[in-house]
């Protein structure tokens, strides 16, 4: 296995984002049709916050109704109250390894990659078990 390797190798490059302004229903359509757990929350290309499948159970169950849908999402707290922020995040150059370290502390299972503050990218676990495939 190659050391060192940085996390832009298995990064997902431009990954699907959502607006703060957007109402949660609208995050949960896109985090559905595009098959993922996990969506960056950003303003331009600065990112603000992540928001994930568990957040939306959770924000759906604080209105009394965990059925997630539309109706019961949109009028569950705002985007504000419902992402994480101050995220862990790396950088394109960090190595996959210490994303893997990141990643293995299990408090969650994507990292956003950023230059400065601008989204390039997220890793998933799910990205880090494909390379550990790929390497065997």
């Amino acid at each position: 296995m190659r050391k060192n390797v940085p996390v832009a190798e298995i990064m997902t490059r431009s990954p699907q984002t959502v607006h703060f302004g957007m109402k949660l229903s609208a995050v949960q359509q896109t985090m559905t049709s595009g098959g993922f757990h996990h969506v960056p929350i950003v303003s331009g290309t600065e990112l603000l916050g992540m928001i994930s499948t568990t957040d939306l159970l959770r924000a759906a169950a604080e209105t009394g109704d965990p059925s997630m849908t539309n109706g019961t999402l949109d009028h569950a707290p705002s985007i504000a109250e419902t992402m994480s922020a101050g995220l862990t995040t790396v950088g394109p150059h960090d190595s996959i390894r210490h994303a893997a370290e990141l990643l293995s502390r299990g408090q969650f299972h994507a990292l956003p990659v950023v230059e400065g503050r601008d989204l390039v990218g997220i890793v998933t676990s799910t990205d880090l078990i494909r390379y550990l495939i790929a390497q065997y």
